[in-house]
């Protein structure tokens, strides 16, 4: 079936503001630009504007006409109160293993598919902080072959979700949680720079993505003593 024309417009501005074209703040083409240089009517034009805007990738400001959103989504995760003020700050974020091709590990609360446990996963390990304080020990499980040379290539902007969107045009569409207070094992509590036994989160948490190919897991030890919990999660 023949894509609709709305529709493929749409997705080439999407790609663009996906690959980091199109920035936070940028003004669209309008309507008028738009029927020039994909020679379509204005009704094609602002059908996939409006798509666009469904999505969350753009506001429609009366008056002064489309402009890429902030890129952040709700995805009903608990995360780091604060992290997102503390972007481009305080965040620090390093590599406890680099991304590399392993054996699927056993014991996931979420049951993987039998067609995902066919081929490798990638995993990676993060240590994350705001400022000198540890906050987050991050692991992260998914299919490689969802993902072809993702692990010779860098992160957007050091991001992993960005990752996604920018180098693969792959969205997370939605994510499960489990939770469970845990004491601090030796190795977490070096991390996290917190006495052995004291209450730490695990959260486990199955990621869901555009691409069928592609569900993400991960698993979050966190410290919460200096840092609450709260309910969004920003790419």
């Amino acid at each position: 079936m023949k894509t609709p024309r709305y529709r493929q417009v749409q997705n080439m501005l999407k790609t663009r503001i996906q690959k980091g074209l199109l920035r936070e703040g940028d003004l669209l083409p309008s309507e008028n630009q738009l029927c020039i240089t994909f020679s379509i009517t204005r009704t094609t034009a602002r059908k996939a504007l409006e798509e666009l805007h469904k999505e969350g990738y753009i506001d429609r400001l009366h008056g002064k006409g489309s402009i890429v959103k902030e890129r952040s989504k709700s995805l009903g995760l608990l995360n780091v109160k604060g992290f997102s003020e503390a972007v481009g700050q305080n965040i620090n974020t390093v590599f406890l293993q680099a991304p590399a091709i392993r054996r699927w590990v056993a014991g996931f609360p979420f049951e993987t598919g039998e067609d995902e446990r066919q081929t490798p996963c990638i995993h990676f390990e993060r240590l994350r902080s705001v400022g000198e304080d540890p906050v987050i020990i991050e692991n992260n499980w998914f299919p490689g072959r969802a993902l072809p040379g993702f692990i010779d290539n860098g992160f957007a902007e050091g991001s992993f979700f960005k990752t996604l969107s920018m180098k693969y045009g792959t969205e997370i569409t939605g994510s499960e949680q489990e939770i469970r207070a845990l004491p601090a094992d030796k190795r977490s509590s070096q991390l996290l720079r917190i006495n052995p036994g004291q209450p730490v989160l695990q959260i486990s948490i199955r990621f869901t993505t555009s691409n069928p190919l592609l569900n993400i897991y991960s698993e979050l030890i966190c410290n919460t003593m200096k840092y609450p919990i709260g309910n969004s999660y920003f790419l």
